[in-house]
């Protein structure tokens, strides 16, 4: 039996720039959820791990790069729940800090060409195709579970927020929040913020699990520069919000979405007294990899 009983709690956050414009800002500390399966994670893999158990599939096979939260978050889960895993990690063959942790949880790894990759049910049948165990997970736990998922995110809250803001990879969060708004009929916006040079092709992503239909807003000018990219302003936003908050946020998702809400915010672009929620999507463990792009 899975039981994945979630619930992270809400902080308020401080800062000169919500201060002066009458913001009531609050963030929704995922990141607190499990030491390695954080954030987004437990809720995308809660349905797809329960699937594989009804299934009777004792064998988790998904896929990431190098440095993959979900990869990790997949690797604890098996271990946790008493699961077999295997990762099949793009790129050349590596080690690193995230790899590590995986085959410490006692998820084996295959490398494979880029290309490849690109084609990972085809993937999935060379290598498993006759293990009649193995269950296919896609890249991020992008699915309709993983947004089943995270809409039970808005289950947790106790108070109505105008705007809710999220970082993207796969649009299955994003989707998710927005079931999620959409079951609870509340007055909400969400902000969606993918963290990919040209991300408008997010909507067509979030649009396979969307059960509720409803206007928001896709903010594609965050990116930095591309996935994992940074530039020395997000840098530098990212030290200054950490020393002042104590909150840890990482460059790759939560730090490019807290500087589109900070910017926004800056620019006038909510009302005076506006409740506004951002959800923090854990990774954190990716700040050790990036330790050279700081100044501190």
């Amino acid at each position: 039996m899975i039981d994945l009983e979630i619930y992270s709690p809400v902080q308020k956050i401080n800062h000169p720039v919500f201060t002066e414009r009458d913001l009531h800002v609050f963030i929704k500390r995922d990141d607190l959820i499990h030491p390695l399966i954080s954030g987004n994670k437990w809720r995308k893999l809660k349905y797809v791990l329960k699937k594989a158990f009804e299934q009777n599939k004792n064998h988790l096979v998904t896929f990431g790069g190098a440095y993959s939260n979900h990869l990790l978050a997949t690797a604890a889960a098996a271990a946790l729940f008493g699961f077999k895993a295997t990762g099949i990690v793009r790129g050349e063959e590596v080690d690193n800090s995230h790899l590590f942790l995986c085959r410490l949880h006692g998820m084996k790894l295959i490398f494979t060409d880029r290309e490849s990759y690109r084609h990972k049910p085809d993937l999935f049948n060379r290598h498993f195709g006759n293990d009649e165990q193995a269950f296919f997970i896609d890249e991020g736990g992008a699915s309709a579970e993983g947004a089943l998922g995270c809409s039970e995110l808005l289950d947790e809250l106790i108070q109505p927020y105008d705007d809710i803001f999220c970082a993207c990879g796969t649009g299955t969060t994003a989707a998710g929040i927005l079931n999620g708004i959409g079951k609870h009929q509340l007055n909400t916006h969400l902000h969606a913020i993918p963290v990919f040079k040209n991300g408008a092709f997010i909507a067509t992503e979030m649009e396979r699990y969307l059960t509720y239909p409803l206007p928001y807003s896709l903010h594609t000018e965050y990116h930095f520069g591309g996935y994992a990219k940074t530039t020395p302003e997000l840098i530098q936003f990212i030290e200054r919000f950490v020393a002042s908050t104590g909150i840890l946020i990482e460059p790759v998702y939560t730090g490019k979405m807290m500087y589109s809400l900070v910017d926004l915010a800056a620019k006038g672009h909510f009302k005076p007294g506006s409740h506004i929620l951002a959800i923090h999507t854990g990774g954190i463990l990716g700040l050790l990899g990036m330790t050279g792009k700081f100044n501190v």
